[in-house]
């Protein structure tokens, strides 16, 4: 059975830092991309960031470039988010998913293009 579990959430002061880890387990997840979305409450689910198949190839919003960093280890089968300088704005729970099209050339920034998530991290930033 498919699991994706994601820790590392809590909370922060502005400016400060976490890292978000996304473990796999359950089947082989080096062929396909993932992605990191949030959603804070009251808004629309929204992407954060994605990481191809290879991990040759990143994806991050304009809202988080240049702060956070997406990663992969597939030694681990686990996905990273690096959120640095964060801001009361990137209060929400994030959540990774999984792109079952192997080999994929890019790591969409669609949420409809992911097939299985998890349950999701709580980051809230207080000011």
């Amino acid at each position: 059975q498919v699991q994706l579990v994601e820790s590392g959430g809590g909370l922060v002061q502005a400016g400060g830092s976490l890292r978000l880890s996304c473990a796999a387990s359950g089947s082989t997840f080096n062929s396909y991309a993932m992605g990191w979305f949030r959603q804070a409450p009251g808004k629309e689910r929204e992407f954060v960031a994605a990481v191809s198949w290879s991990g040759g190839s990143t994806y991050h919003a304009d809202s988080v470039k240049g702060r956070f960093t997406i990663s992969r280890d597939k030694t681990k089968n686990t996905v990273y988010l690096q959120m640095n300088s964060l801001k009361p704005e990137d209060t929400a729970v994030y959540y990774c998913a999984i792109d079952f099209t192997p080999y994929s050339y890019i790591a969409s920034r669609s949420g409809a293009e992911y097939d299985y998530w998890g349950q999701g991290t709580q980051v809230t930033v207080s000011s």
